[in-house]
């Protein structure tokens, strides 16, 4: 019964990956890439630039690679009333468009690039739901900093020592896909030089 039920999950994973795959074309990946670009060179500048005024410039625990149950209680006290509130505040306006942005560009351009570098039925095929994963580690890791900071300066016992393993888990899948596209760009434009190659020959 078990294997039966991690087989039919496990198709599952494979049928979502394969539609992202048969919906990724180039003109999608344009318009994600400029999505992306937007957030990054304007949307990302602004918002880091309110944040600091609210903040004072302290430590973001979202832009963190790691941090502790206590070092997250530190920044809640260090942002103060209005700095954790403005917190909050961005994690459920800003910081629930932005992980989609990221997503669309990766998701999009991973299927595009490992599809012409993994055969049909690859497990690398599955690569191109990376993004996703980070996705929602992103979304759980705005849960459990917002309800720290909310509540603070009461406890959250356990949801406290989820957000940082939450945050990891982020940008291990996050960053992991910005490396598993420029590897698959690498092989992409190795092979096509190849190929370019022989005709040439």
């Amino acid at each position: 019964m078990t294997h039966r039920v991690s087989g039919t999950a496990f198709s599952r994973i494979r049928h979502l990956s394969a539609w992202f795959s048969r919906a990724s074309s180039w003109p999608a990946a344009l318009a994600a890439t400029v999505v992306f670009a937007v957030f990054l060179t304007v949307v990302l500048p602004q918002q880091s630039r309110a944040t600091r005024a609210v903040t004072g410039g302290a430590r973001s625990p979202d832009t963190a690679l790691f941090y502790t149950p206590a070092e997250l209680y530190e920044i809640a006290e260090i942002y103060g009333p209005a700095g954790r509130a403005a917190y909050v505040r961005a994690r459920w306006t800003f910081d629930v468009v932005w992980p989609l942005a990221y997503t669309a560009f990766l998701t999009t351009m991973l299927s595009i690039v490992v599809g012409r570098v993994a055969a049909a039925g690859s497990p690398w095929r599955l690569a191109n739901l990376a993004p996703l994963v980070g996705m929602l580690c992103d979304y759980l890791e705005n849960s459990a900093t917002s309800l720290v900071l909310g509540r603070f300066p009461q406890r959250t016992p356990g949801v406290d020592m989820l957000a940082p393993l939450f945050t990891a888990l982020k940008w291990l899948f996050v960053n992991g896909s910005f490396v598993l596209l420029a590897g698959g760009a690498v092989i992409a434009g190795w092979r096509w030089g190849a190929a370019r190659s022989r005709l040439g020959a």
